[in-house]
C-alpha cells in the first residue's frame, strides 16, 4: 500500500513539472560563412580570350570529356563550386550559339521562382553579354555569355557542389555574383 503511494506521488511530481515547460523547437540554422577580401588577377592562359577572376578562385583548364579547347574551370574550393567556362569560335553559327545559350539558362525555369538578365555593353573592348540571375533552388544560380559577335563566345555556368537551397547559398551566391560581373567586365579578346 504504502509502494502505490510513493509510485503515485512521483507520477503526480512528474506531471506537474513536466507541464511547466514549454519546448518551442529551433529554427533551422546554417553556418556562418566567412567570405575573402576581394582581390583580382588577370588570367594568363595561351587563350583568345582574357578577363580579371579572384584571387581566392583556381582557373584550371577542364579536362572532362566532354571539353573543348580553351574550356576552363575557376573552382571556389572555400565554397565548394564552380564557375564553368565554355569557349566556341564563331563560324556562321552565332544564332545557333544564341539560342542554344538561352536554352540552357531556360532549363532551370522548372526549378526557378525567377530569370533576370542583366545586359552588358563594353563598346571599347567590342564585348556584348547577358548575366542571368536565376532566383530559387535551381541547380545553377547564374550564367551568361560574352561575345564580339563576329569570332568569340564565352558561355559561363556557376554550379555548387550543394542541394540547390537559395536560402542557405544566397550570401555566397551574392559574394560571388560580383565576381561573374567582374569578370564579364572585364573579358578582352586576344585576336
Amino acid at each position: 500500500m504504502k509502494s502505490r503511494g510513493v509510485i503515485m506521488m512521483v507520477v503526480i511530481l512528474m506531471l506537474g513539472l513536466s507541464c511547466k515547460r514549454h519546448h518551442t523547437p529551433k529554427p533551422r540554422g546554417y553556418f556562418r560563412i566567412n567570405m575573402p577580401e576581394k582581390e583580382y588577377e588577370l588570367l594568363n592562359k595561351s587563350f583568345p580570350y582574357q578577363f580579371e577572376y579572384p584571387k581566392y578562385a583556381k582557373a584550371v583548364v577542364d579536362t572532362s570529356s566532354n571539353a573543348e579547347k580553351y574550356w576552363l574551370n575557376l573552382v571556389f574550393s572555400e565554397f565548394n563550386g564552380q564557375l564553368h567556362i565554355s569557349y566556341k569560335a564563331i563560324n556562321n553559327n552565332f544564332n545557333e550559339l544564341m539560342e542554344d545559350n538561352r536554352k540552357l539558362a531556360y532549363k532551370h525555369t522548372i526549378k526557378a521562382d525567377a530569370i533576370n538578365e542583366r545586359l552588358f555593353y563594353n563598346e571599347e573592348s567590342n564585348v556584348s553579354g547577358i548575366l542571368y540571375e536565376i532566383k530559387g533552388d535551381a541547380a545553377s544560380p547564374m550564367q551568361f555569355y560574352a561575345t564580339d559577335s563576329l569570332r568569340h563566345f564565352i558561355r559561363g555556368s556557376l554550379y555548387f557542389n550543394a542541394i540547390p537551397n537559395q536560402d542557405s547559398l544566397s550570401p555566397v551566391i551574392n559574394f560571388v555574383q560580383d565576381d561573374v560581373i567582374r569578370l564579364m567586365e572585364t573579358i578582352r579578346w586576344n585576336n
